[in-house]
């Protein structure tokens, strides 16, 4: 391997979501998977996993081929060990037959750990981002509940990629009546926290099967991300009675869903489990049809 090929492949792997769309399917290898399977096993929107394919595959790190209407993409695991045969060809003054199984210790794979490098979980504080078309209502909702429920622990956000720019008054109503913060609760465009002075998401949620199909913004610092989707109680139907009943169907049901979440031990579990977990939250009672379709 030439040190060009190297750099574009030490490049490739040099961020969080590429890194571990390669883990996956390396440990898929050799039958690969379908973009589609990538797609949901990583919670990642197709037409971001798409660039990120292409970059890894311009490195040499793996390949596309078409079975029936699916493209499968497999690792490469040669170009993996090329990569790690130049990094160390160098070794022991440049007899690298040295380094060798019986005259060093034997690779284990490391214990699943936190999320990131830092601080264990119970001193830590993790960034939260909801996402909804017109962040007027379920994401709204979701931000308040796990202000209040996330007991320090969570830093709430919220925001819409069409904001309407004004609060659903039933939101509000519900939210009050059932305890959770209203102020400063406010309708705002997603772009805010693409933008490379807004705080670092750990986690983006998608509350609405609109906003989960969107391009969405690059995150700063690549967070874990998962959909959530229920229905939209603002199109409910009917009289006031029956708009306000639907707003508590959809607290109860984000309710539910931020309980479980705040319950898991994060501290345990590697960014794969993790991803599962968050998954499954999302197919939780309430589950839109698009979420069903993703699991």
């Amino acid at each position: 391997m030439e040190s060009d090929d190297a750099l574009l492949a030490l490049s490739a792997l040099a961020q969080a979501t590429r890194l571990e769309v390669f883990r996956l399917l390396m440990a898929h290898e050799p039958n690969g998977l379908a973009a589609g399977e990538v797609s949901r096993c990583l919670a990642v929107p197709a037409n971001t996993l798409s660039a990120h394919l292409a970059i890894l595959a311009r490195a040499g790190l793996v390949t596309a081929s078409r079975r029936s209407r699916s493209i499968v993409y497999r690792a490469r695991p040669d170009s993996i060990h090329a990569l790690v045969g130049f990094l160390v060809e160098d070794c022991c003054g440049g007899h690298a037959e040295l380094c060798t199984p019986t005259s060093a210790p034997p690779l284990r794979r490391p214990a699943a750990g936190p999320l990131r490098e830092g601080k264990p979980m119970p001193d830590r504080i993790f960034n939260v981002l909801f996402l909804c078309t017109g962040n007027t209502a379920r994401s709204i909702l979701a931000e308040s509940i796990l202000t209040k429920d996330g007991g320090g622990r969570f830093r709430a956000f919220s925001a819409g990629s069409q904001p309407k720019g004004t609060v659903n008054p039933f939101a509000l109503k519900v939210l009050a009546a059932e305890g959770y913060p209203t102020e400063g609760l406010h309708s705002k465009s997603w772009a805010e926290f693409a933008a490379a002075d807004a705080p670092v998401m750990d986690f983006v949620f998608t509350v609405c099967d609109n906003a989960a199909g969107e391009a969405c913004p690059v995150w700063p610092g690549q967070p874990m991300t998962a959909h959530w989707g229920i229905e939209d109680p603002a199109a409910a139907s009917g009289n006031d009675v029956m708009v306000e009943r639907a707003f508590v169907t959809a607290l109860r049901y984000l309710k539910n869903r931020i309980s479980v979440f705040t319950a898991l031990p994060f501290a345990s579990l590697d960014r794969l489990a993790l991803g599962s977990r968050l998954r499954e939250i999302g197919r939780l009672e309430g589950a839109t049809g698009r979420k069903a379709e993703l699991a």
